[in-house]
């Protein structure tokens, strides 16, 4: 045998292996195929047979014991929560299985899918839910449901469905409440005795995990059972409660600490002038009508129960405070000495001093001795200027002492009259404020300086002019008798709008001063509203932890 005699044998067996391969394929497909569709017909006939003599009109062991209805659900998303409806939103999965033993079949051991068509042809339970307001089957692109049926006549019905129930809320706490939204599912037309729900077991309530709500936690999903009376009957109840507790932090951004900085911005006023009456007064009201707007804009999304909320508290408080701020200004208005008082010198100047009248009158006002009235006129003068006019009639002209000349008694009332305290001589005041905080006596006399110094800047001239009239030690005690007898009289002050007004620029002399009322009102107000929030939320987060200890 030749090498190419061989080669060609190799090719040949190798050309009948292939084709006797494809052969096998082929006759193996047509078996797959033929036992497929050997298959499906069985289960087409099994599910003929199945329903031959089947009436879905009655229950499974129909006039035996109450046909079990086990019950999952898988809680897909929640929300919106809403208080005015007092309703709640879900999308969950709910399955339910019970077992129909005329549904049972062997020589199949896997569970059957069936198409939706099945479920028209097969009893299942009536479960509807008792809290439902307006639930749905999500039917895109086709009805979300399904049935499968296990070889022991066990069926499984599983849908998507959307649930709205109604969730009674209770807003006292409200926005640092607790609710508990629960669900409540049954038979609608049998009763315990036909029909009996129960969880799952270790499968009753499942959360997926991706779930977040906007407004609240879902903190737990207890589940029970109860039996509910309703037509005469009882029935068989499945509850759920979805125990959620709300977010506080949108209504601490939008209301708490609004209203907080609202009371703090009232409070200013306290330390504004009294007698700035429009600038408290517009204060109070801008103060007022903002809170009664932030207190009805929170309630805007809440339905009108008949009992206060936790928040309706709070903003009541804040509006309490700030109105108080506009009576305590009222109350500090009365009792200020000056009233409105906001009076301009430049409109009265003609307006006449009563008290200057009299002093002009000489009904009274004392007299000096010449020295005292040297002495006087001295510390009275406020410039150079009004210094050599004034000399220049007492030493004459030419600046020499040709002898004091003293002036009439009517003379020094008018010259006291013409310079109010607030334009003394610099060293007056403070030689007048040391003397009356010293206490000083006529034994102390020593310690009064010899030189009062007088304007700046003066000429050889117009110092002679000036040491002719300096205090000696002889005239130490008539500036004291001077000085006392002042400080008498000056606290009897004039009250007339003049004076009054020119009197407001001097701080230690302006009526315009801080109101007791004020002083208080600084510490009180600020003190009880702390206290006062301390006891609130203290008291509202109690509750919530005694909320807490009761549902565990």
């Amino acid at each position: 045998m030749t090498l190419k005699d061989s080669t060609l044998r190799g090719i040949l067996c190798l050309t009948l292996l292939r084709f006797a391969t494809s052969i096998s394929s082929e006759s193996h497909n047509k078996e797959l195929a033929k036992l497929a569709n050997q298959t499906a017909y069985n289960v087409s006939l099994l599910l003929d047979n199945l329903l031959q003599e089947y009436d879905k009109s009655l229950r499974p062991d129909f006039g035996g014991p109450p046909t079990l209805i086990e019950v999952n659900m898988q809680v897909r998303s929640m929300g919106p929560i809403s208080e005015m409806d007092m309703s709640y939103i879900m999308d969950c999965y709910f399955r339910q299985y019970w077992v129909d033993k005329r549904l049972s079949f062997t020589g199949y051991k896997d569970a059957l899918a069936l198409s939706i068509e099945m479920l028209s042809k097969i009893w299942k339970p009536d479960t509807f839910m008792y809290n439902g307001k307006k639930s749905y089957l999500h039917t895109i692109t086709t009805p979300n449901r399904f049935v499968r049926l296990f070889p022991n006549g066990r069926v499984l019905y599983s849908q998507r469905l959307t649930i709205r129930a109604t969730c009674l809320m209770n807003l006292e706490d409200f926005p640092m409440d607790k609710q508990r939204c629960p669900l409540r599912i049954g038979s609608f037309g049998y009763a315990s005795d036909d029909v009996h729900y129960k969880w799952t077991p270790g499968r009753g309530v499942n959360i997926a995990s991706d779930m977040k709500l906007s407004q609240f936690d879902l903190i737990s999903t207890p589940t029970g059972m109860e039996t509910t009376i309703r037509n005469k009957g009882n029935h068989s109840t499945l509850i759920v409660s979805f125990h959620l507790q709300r977010h506080m932090g949108d209504f601490v951004i939008q209301v708490y600490g609004p209203c907080i900085l609202l009371v703090v911005i009232s409070w200013v006023s306290f330390w504004l002038n009294r007698e700035a009456t429009s600038d408290r007064i517009s204060l109070g009201i801008t103060t007022v009508l903002t809170m009664t707007f932030l207190g009805l804009e929170a309630r805007k999304d809440l339905p009108k129960v008949p009992y206060p909320t936790a928040l309706d508290y709070f903003v009541f408080i804040s509006f309490t405070y700030i109105f108080s701020t506009v009576v305590q200004f009222g109350l500090v208005h009365h009792f200020t000495k000056v009233g409105s008082g906001e009076y301009y010198l430049e409109e009265l100047e003609d307006e006449p001093c009563p008290q200057g009248e009299k002093r002009r009158q000489g009904k009274s006002s004392p007299t000096y001795s010449s020295s005292q009235q040297q002495i006087f006129d001295m510390l009275c003068l406020s410039n150079k200027d009004e210094f050599l006019r004034h000399n220049g009639k007492i030493y004459g002209l030419n600046g020499k002492n040709n002898g004091i000349k003293r002036n009439s008694s009517s003379e020094t009332i008018s010259s006291l009259a013409e310079y109010n305290f607030l334009n003394h001589h610099p060293m007056a005041k403070t030689f007048k404020k040391s003397l009356q905080a010293s206490r000083f006596s006529l034994d102390t006399l020593s310690d009064i300086p010899d030189n009062i110094p007088g304007p700046a800047s003066l000429s050889a001239s117009e110092k002679y002019q000036l040491d002719l009239v300096s205090p000696a030690p002889e005239y130490k005690k008539e500036i004291f008798t001077l000085i006392s007898h002042t400080s008498e009289t000056d606290t009897e002050q004039c009250m007339c709008k003049r004076c009054v007004t020119r009197a407001m620029s001097d701080s230690e002399k302006a009526l315009n001063s801080v109101s007791k009322i004020d002083k208080i009102s600084r510490i009180v107000f600020p003190s009880t509203y702390l206290v006062i929030n301390v006891i609130y939320w203290y008291i509202y987060l109690d509750r919530n932890d005694r909320i807490d200890i009761i549902s565990e």
